[in-house]
């Protein structure tokens, strides 16, 4: 039995929960209210997803038949990887390149249906790894993940290295950019879809629009590799209140812009307070920045929960020993992060 599987962490109990990059502020009212508003006959009857589509197709800017509604980003990392790996030829096996690190659900994914996960290792200062990532690709390969930005570095990946990727790829390989932070980035990969047919780009309303508990995420691709994972997805696995809620969220861009304001001014925040303590950390283009802290992180992230303030060590994660990632979204929450980390960095000095 392999190892691969999602680390579900324990609930903190009550306290800043600034450890899984979730929205503290909540979702909008507007959401809320058209969660609200659902009927018992809209519970009670299979919801027809064809508004969704549009509106979701609308809001990224592409055609309907390029988009697939998900219950969460999770399920169309899982399409993914049992449309692309599972493999039924004795021998015949298919590999997953990982780039890392990376989020645990691609390995989990990846095992879960067959296929044999190849790791690229980190660079130093997590600069992007193409040519490791190039050397990795093989012809078993029919997956590479990448992260954009990354998790839990907030680097992006380089246009010219998703370049290099695709068109290395053999036959029906796609390359799967994770894009559940791009609400915060410079930029998408969304554009480059008419150029690469072997691209699928994966979003969420997780974290910018306040919907991880609701479940609500979408992937992106030619119409053929969308049709390829409608045969894997269950035909009815986004429930209703999420429908509500992503249609709210499409129209509610006021909270979005607000709430990608308060991220940006919280990054700053962070940086600054970085430097002042003289805490070595990285440019981050999402809603979070990596520290690193040595030998002292997880005496750190201790002092800050013992404080109510909840951040999450990433010690294990390739390249990324004494790093912790603290979620950076609600300015006010920031500044309550900041003031415990630094209490926390005097006990442990």
């Amino acid at each position: 039995m392999s190892g691969h599987e999602y680390e579900r962490l324990p609930d903190p109990g009550p306290g800043l929960r600034l450890h899984l990059n979730e929205n503290t502020a909540g979702c909008s009212e507007r959401v809320l209210a058209a969660m609200r508003a659902v009927s018992r006959l809209d519970a009670a009857f299979y919801p027809d997803y064809a508004r969704l589509h549009r509106a979701v197709a609308g809001y990224y800017g592409v055609d309907a038949d390029a988009v697939l509604v998900t219950n969460g980003l999770d399920e169309g990392i899982h399409a993914a990887s049992f449309a692309w790996l599972q493999c039924s030829d004795a021998g015949a096996a298919r590999e997953a390149v990982i780039v890392e690190p990376a989020f645990d659900m691609y390995a989990a994914c990846a095992d879960a249906a067959g296929g044999r996960i190849v790791q690229v290792m980190p660079r130093a200062e997590f600069e992007f790894p193409t040519e490791e990532t190039l050397a990795a690709i093989t012809p078993a390969t029919r997956l590479v993940f990448l992260t954009h930005p990354n998790n839990p570095t907030g680097r992006p990946v380089p246009l010219e290295a998703l370049d290099a990727i695709a068109g290395r790829l053999p036959g029906e390989a796609l390359v799967f950019v994770d894009e559940a932070y791009a609400d915060f980035a410079r930029g998408t990969f969304l554009g480059e879809l008419a150029r690469w047919p072997n691209l699928l780009v994966g979003r969420t309303f997780a974290k910018a629009h306040g919907l991880a508990a609701v479940r609500a995420g979408a992937v992106i691709g030619a119409p053929g590799t969308i049709a390829r994972l409608r045969r894997v997805v269950p035909p009815y696995s986004v429930n209703v209140f999420a429908m509500a809620g992503m249609l709210a969220a499409i129209d509610d861009r006021e909270y979005l812009d607000w709430y990608r304001a308060q991220v940006e001014a919280s990054r700053q925040a962070v940086y600054a307070a970085c430097r002042r303590l003289g805490v070595h950390c990285w440019p981050s283009e999402a809603n979070f920045v990596l520290m690193r802290l040595g030998d002292r992180s997880r005496d750190v992230v201790a002092g800050m929960a013992r404080r109510g303030v909840f951040v999450r060590d990433r010690s294990r994660e390739p390249g990324c020993a004494g790093c912790v990632r603290l979620s950076a979204g609600v300015v006010a929450h920031t500044a309550k992060a900041l003031a415990a980390l630094e209490e926390a960095l005097c006990d442990v000095r």
